[in-house]
């Protein structure tokens, strides 16, 4: 290992089930020399979860004790082989039963298997074997324990037996926990008389933490939650997942049946044959989207139908908090007034366009005789300009664009949330840009979402329906700064009550 490059300590990493310290391991270019020369600090720098740190210090601790034994020529291992050869009889070799032509079984398993020989009671007999092992091992590790070596301001504090506060407690709980972790070589399930051993010792070692004879129930308690924490964000961990697929991991949670667990199986691999189709599917959908947005003639109908089928899609994307850059880049088509009315329609079944047509033409009248909006520059510029034109059409356009600009001042709201007028934009939700708005030849209206224009319309009713649908379709939270503006628009909208 001293001789190990980086490339050869990751696939050492790997070979371990540690691959997720590979890239942190080249990042720091730690070869075979660099991995042996590695202290608990730097280890715990280096690796970020308690159970890895663990596990990759017993490992080195496990490798440098082997190369030991492997240097010392008199090592009790070898001693032993070397017995064990000369202690077995050449007689016995001759009189075997292979010697007089007997079939004897094979040791290994798999010859077993294949000659039929193996006995059910011998597997049998093989797993009480390894359960008393096991349990062995484990009686042998309590009674073996000692306490860690504290950091220096622990160690202080118990050594002036002062009764720790609440940030002494934790740092104590979580060097036994990093312990108990290395000496279960990376486990996270400690066992009951484990826990008890543990705690014994640390109040054997220091009466003082026992506070009023319940301080060892105490400390076990913060113990067993220690390890509960350190489990709880670990996904990629095999004996933590089989434990919460047993048991649960939430407190009060009952174990399934098997006939539950099968079914839970069943759906779970449909679901993810579904999920392939669809994925292709969309896939497929989302390339003819972006081919056909650049064409200069476009089959609308078409769109229609391909929009209309990936609707369910595009609402889970959007719930799911996706970027909206990314939407528009995979549906490019919400970019067009009438894509997003179409949207909006689907999800209220109301034509937002009609609507909001019709607020305009019944509302701006009264609006702009209400007398919060009397000396407003807006409001006063608009009559100077009216006074120049006499045509209907052109009167009533400038009375719906001066409602547009003007709506937010009637509920006392930031107008620079609702829209724009001659200025950078400098909000990320949607609003509206109107340049020129009382030149209807030259007037210009844009809808800008995240500080980027989204649509270019060159009449109000479109440009505000957009600046309301936009709020819905891509499931934007209303300002709190606007939100009467917003309610009375969406309330006569809905038909829902008169404002």
């Amino acid at each position: 290992m001293e001789t190990w490059s980086v490339e050869q300590v990751c696939n050492w990493l790997v070979e371990k089930n540690l691959g997720e310290l590979v890239h942190r391991f080249q990042e720091e270019e730690v070869s075979g020399a660099a991995l042996l020369a590695l202290n608990d600090r730097m280890v715990q720098q280096l690796v970020k979860k308690i159970g890895h740190q663990a596990v990759l210090m017993d490992l080195i601790k496990k490798y440098k004790q082997k190369s030991q034994e492997l240097k010392s020529p008199g090592s009790p291992r070898e001693a032993a082989r070397v017995l064990q050869v000369e202690a077995a009889p050449e007689d016995d070799q001759s009189s075997s039963p292979a010697s007089h032509g007997e079939q004897v079984p094979s040791s290994h398993p798999a010859e077993n298997l294949d000659h039929g020989l193996i006995d059910q009671r011998v597997l049998k007999q093989r797993r009480n074997v390894k359960h008393v092992l096991a349990r062995n091992k484990a009686l042998q590790w309590t009674k073996s324990y000692v306490l860690p070596e504290f950091p220096y301001d622990v160690k202080c504090m118990l050594a002036e037996q002062k009764c720790p506060d609440h940030s002494m407690r934790i740092r104590i709980i979580e060097f036994l926990q990093a312990d108990m972790t290395k000496y279960l070589e990376g486990s996270l399930y400690p066992t009951t008389q484990q826990y008890n051993d543990v705690v014994s010792a640390l109040l054997q070692a220091h009466p003082f933490l026992d506070e009023d004879g319940g301080g060892f129930f105490l400390w076990k308690r913060a113990l067993k939650d220690r390890f509960k924490y350190v489990r709880r964000p670990i996904e990629d961990d095999e004996q933590v997942l089989r434990n919460k697929c047993k048991f649960g991991h939430r407190r009060g949670q009952t174990r399934k049946s098997l006939a539950d667990r099968r079914f839970d199986e069943m759906k779970t691999v449909q679901i993810k044959k579904e999920a392939v189709y669809l994925d292709s599917e969309v896939d497929e959908h989302i390339n003819w989207f972006q081919q056909e947005y650049v064409k200069t003639e476009k089959d609308w109908k078409e769109v229609d139908r391909r929009m209309s089928q990936t609707l369910e899609i595009r609402r889970k994307l959007i719930s799911s908090r996706t970027p909206l850059k990314d939407i528009l880049q995979m549906f490019p088509f919400l970019k067009c007034p009438y894509q997003m009315f179409r949207e909006f329609q689907l999800l209220t079944r109301t034509d937002i366009y009609k609507k909001t047509r019709h607020i305009l033409e019944s509302y701006s009248e009264n609006i702009l005789a209400s007398f919060s909006l009397v000396d407003n520059p807006i409001n006063i510029a608009l009559q100077e300009k009216m006074k120049q034109h006499t045509d209907e059409d052109t009167l009533k356009h400038m009375k719906m664009t001066a409602m547009c600009l003007l709506l937010p001042d009637v509920f006392g709201e930031d107008p620079s949330l609702f829209v724009i007028l001659n200025e950078k934009v400098q909000v990320s939700t949607p609003v509206l840009e109107v340049k020129n708005p009382f030149n209807r030849d030259v007037c210009e209206f844009s809808l800008y979402l995240e500080k980027e224009r989204l649509i270019k319309v060159d009449d109000c009713v479109t440009a505000l329906a957009s600046l309301i649908a936009a709020f819905h379709v891509f499931g934007i939270q209303c300002p709190r700064k606007l939100s009467q503006t917003l309610n009375f628009l969406e309330t006569l909208i809905f038909d829902e009550h008169s404002p």
